[in-house]
Order: C-alpha cells, then sequence, then structure tokens
C-alpha cells in the first residue's frame, strides 16, 4: 500500500512513457529481423546436419603413389632394448646413483654435441670426453 501512495504523488508524464514503449517495441523487432540472420542456423534440424557428414564420408579415396605412402609403425622393442635392472638397494643412501654405477645403466655416455657453428668445447679448446 506504501509504494501506491507513492505512484500517485509522482507527476506521470504519459507521452515520454509512451515514447519509451515505442523505443522498446522497435528495438524487440529489429531484434527478432537480425535474429535468423546470426542465430539461424541453430533450427536446423539434427538430422540434416547428419545428413551432411554421411554425404562428406562417401567421397572416393585417392590412392596415394607409393612414395608419399605412410608406412606401418615399427614396434619400438626393434630399436629400444630393455635390460633387467639390477637388485634395489636395502638402504636409501644405496638409493643415490644405483642405476648409473652399472656399466650399461650410466646415464652419462660419451657424445659430442654438434651445431652448425661448432662446438662450446671447441672454442675453449676443452676435451672431446670428460676427465675423472
Amino acid at each position: 500500500m506504501a509504494q501506491r501512495s507513492t505512484d500517485l504523488a509522482q507527476p506521470c508524464n504519459f507521452v515520454a512513457r509512451d515514447d519509451c514503449w515505442k523505443k522498446y517495441i522497435e528495438s524487440e523487432l529489429e531484434s527478432a529481423r537480425r535474429w535468423s540472420h546470426k542465430w539461424g542456423f541453430l533450427k536446423t534440424p539434427p538430422a540434416e546436419l547428419i545428413e551432411d557428414e554421411k554425404k562428406e564420408n562417401t567421397k572416393p579415396k585417392i590412392e596415394l603413389p607409393e612414395h608419399l605412402q605412410v608406412r606401418p609403425v615399427t614396434p619400438v622393442e626393434k630399436y629400444i632394448k630393455v635390460i633387467p635392472s639390477p637388485p634395489v638397494p636395502k638402504t636409501t643412501q644405496g638409493f643415490i646413483g644405483w642405476r648409473s654405477a652399472v656399466p650399461g645403466l650410466e646415464l652419462e655416455r660419451g657424445f659430442q654435441i654438434q651445431s652448425c657453428k661448432g662446438t662450446f668445447y671447441k672454442d675453449l679448446k676443452w676435451p672431446c670426453e670428460p676427465s675423472d
């Protein structure tokens, strides 16, 4: 009841309210007109979309020349040989470096770093292999 009394006390401009209502209706009609242009694809039934995908899959496959065909995958076991691990150490201190102490499982192997501009150790005239 308190709201009604305050609403009656405020002056009402019917022309301004009518103008606002007209603008609101115009914007709604304009939005409805533009909706189909922006979002009309959402009205497409899923069955039509699936039919389009099926039509695309019916393309004939082109036979590639032999030099462009992908070769079959070679099994990893052919290139990587896994040897059994040494026994697990009984103490936690033995875990430090226990695999690298075995000659076949060492982490650092003798290799040379190669780059197109030369290697850093050659610039410093260091030996190829580390010395202990």
